[in-house]
């Protein structure tokens, strides 16, 4: 790659990052589930709302409201994004380009007494302490989870995730995977702790790396 070429390149994705504009999105819902597909986003976060509303905040390079997709059946609210694709003819962007840059990321806040489904394939979540239940399902990716609040499934085949938990009450296996436990790597490909407690974590990953913090009772 010459320097020219950089220099083009980099330019270029400056442009594509400052190009990131928002669209915001809020209903009410009396809906008790909500299911999120994370296709077409890099990264998505999870936080709660202070509100009664469903906040749906979207960015990407030209967004508008017809990108954000919700619906409602029976209990459960639905919400999708379709992002069109950024293409370009040029060669020497086509060659580093990749999906990443040609996709967005979106925030979602939602009151904390909703059960939350978040399905996705190669994709960054981060779930801010969100006080529902909570599943996760994706095929790729970092997963944050902040400290456990309610039971909360992960299931995913490759990538990482983080959680912080106030009671050990854990089920969590990695077939081919990393488990550490407070920074102790566990010699056995599962970790498993049960207590009383509605804090309850489930964890299961093929080839992903698992790390967990407990925090002491006060």
């Amino acid at each position: 790659m010459k320097k020219s070429d950089a220099f083009f390149f980099l330019l270029f994705l400056s442009q594509i990052i400052c190009a990131q504009k928002k669209v915001i999105k809020k209903v009410q819902t009396n809906a008790t589930y909500v299911e999120i597909s994370t296709v077409g986003l890099d990264d998505f976060v999870l936080e709660n709302s202070n509100s009664e509303f469903l906040e749906i905040y979207l960015s990407a390079e030209n967004p508008s409201k017809q990108h954000i997709v919700y619906s409602v059946s029976e209990a459960t609210a639905k919400i999708e994004f379709q992002i069109p694709a950024m293409s370009t003819e040029e060669p020497v962007f086509r060659k580093f380009i990749t999906k990443r840059l040609q996709r967005a990321s979106a925030i979602i806040k939602i009151p904390k007494n909703k059960a939350v489904i978040i399905f996705g394939e190669q994709i960054n979540v981060s779930a801010k302490s969100y006080g529902g239940p909570l599943d996760i399902y994706i095929e790729k990716g970092l997963i944050k989870l902040d400290t456990i609040q309610k039971r909360t499934k992960v299931k995913f085949y490759e990538g990482s995730v983080f959680a912080t938990l106030k009671a050990r009450n854990v089920d969590v296996t990695s077939t081919r995977g990393t488990i550490a436990v407070n920074k102790e790597i566990q010699q056995e490909n599962f970790y498993k702790k049960t207590k009383n407690t509605s804090q309850n974590l489930t964890i299961r990953t093929t080839k992903g790396n698992i790390f967990l913090t407990t925090l002491k009772p006060q």
